[in-house]
C-alpha cells in the first residue's frame, strides 16, 4: 500500500512557510489505530476475565473444603489455589461461608444442567405416588452420598446454625424450593384422593425428608435406597385415606 501524501502546509500571514530542513519530518507520523498506523489491539474483556476468576474461586473453595474440611479452609488458601488476590475475593464476598454458598449453588446449577434440567422440574406425577416419591428420595440419597456434594452441604448446614443470615439464604435459595416440589406433589395426591383429605402437605413432606437428613447429618446408620423406600412406605401408610 502506498504511503499517504503529505498534507500541504498553509501559508502564514507573512508569507509561505519555510521548507522542511533535513532534520524535520516530511510526512505525518502514523499513530496507533490510525489508518496508516499499526492496528490497535482490542481491549481485554473484563467480564470474561471476571468470570474465569469467579469459576477458579468456586472450584478452589469446593476442592479445599472437600480436602481439608470447612474449619481449615481459609480465604487465603482459596485465593492461592484459584490464583487470584485475596482482595478479589473480599470484593465479591463478605466471608468464607458466602463464597462456599455461591460455589455450592453454582455446583448444583451445573449438575442440573448436565441432567438436562431434570432436577429443576416438578416431581413426576405418574399416578403412582409411592413410586414418584421413591424415585426422588433415591436421587437425594445419591446426592448426599456423593463426596462432591457432601462436604459443602455439611459445611453449609453447620455454618448456617451459627450464621443466621447464611442459614436463611441457604434455606431460601436451595432448600425451600426443593421442599415445595414435594409439597405440590402431595397436594396433587390429596386432590386425587390418594391420601387422606385432612393431610397437611408440608407436615407430610417433613415426615419424609426429616428422618433422611437426620440419619445423614448424624451418621447414625447408612443412607441407602432401601431406607428411602421404607420411609415412603411408612409415611404413606399413615397418610392413606380413612375407610
Amino acid at each position: 500500500m502506498s504511503k499517504p501524501l503529505p498534507k500541504p502546509v498553509p501559508e502564514s500571514p507573512s508569507g509561505p512557510a519555510p521548507e522542511a530542513t533535513s532534520g524535520s519530518p516530511s510526512e505525518p507520523v502514523p499513530t496507533p489505530g490510525s489508518p496508516s498506523g499499526p492496528p490497535s489491539k482490542p481491549a481485554p474483556d473484563a467480564s470474561r476475565r471476571s468470570e474465569r476468576s469467579r469459576r477458579a474461586i468456586f472450584d478452589a473453595a469446593l476442592a479445599l473444603v472437600a480436602e481439608n474440611g470447612y474449619a481449615k479452609t481459609t480465604i487465603e488458601g482459596i485465593a492461592a489455589r484459584a490464583g487470584v488476590g485475596k482482595q478479589t475475593i473480599y470484593r465479591w464476598w463478605p466471608s468464607k461461608a458466602a463464597v462456599l454458598l455461591d460455589a455450592f449453588l453454582d455446583l448444583t446449577a451445573r449438575a442440573h444442567e448436565a441432567m438436562g434440567g431434570e432436577a429443576e422440574s416438578e416431581i413426576p406425577d405418574t399416578g403412582d405416588l409411592a413410586a414418584d416419591l421413591k424415585h426422588v428420595l433415591r436421587a437425594t440419597v445419591d446426592e448426599l452420598n456423593d463426596p462432591v456434594f457432601e462436604a459443602p452441604t455439611r459445611a453449609l448446614a453447620a455454618e448456617g446454625i451459627v450464621d443466621p443470615d447464611l442459614g436463611a439464604r441457604f434455606t431460601e435459595t436451595l432448600l425451600e424450593p426443593q421442599l415445595q416440589y414435594y409439597v405440590r406433589r402431595i397436594e396433587a395426591a390429596r386432590d386425587a384422593g390418594d391420601v387422606d383429605p385432612g393431610t397437611d402437605p408440608r407436615l407430610a413432606v417433613e415426615l419424609l425428608v426429616g428422618p433422611l437428613h437426620h440419619r445423614w447429618i448424624h451418621r447414625t446408620l447408612p443412607l441407602t435406597h432401601a431406607y428411602a423406600d421404607a420411609l415412603v412406605d411408612h409415611v404413606l401408610r399413615g397418610l392413606a385415606p380413612r375407610a
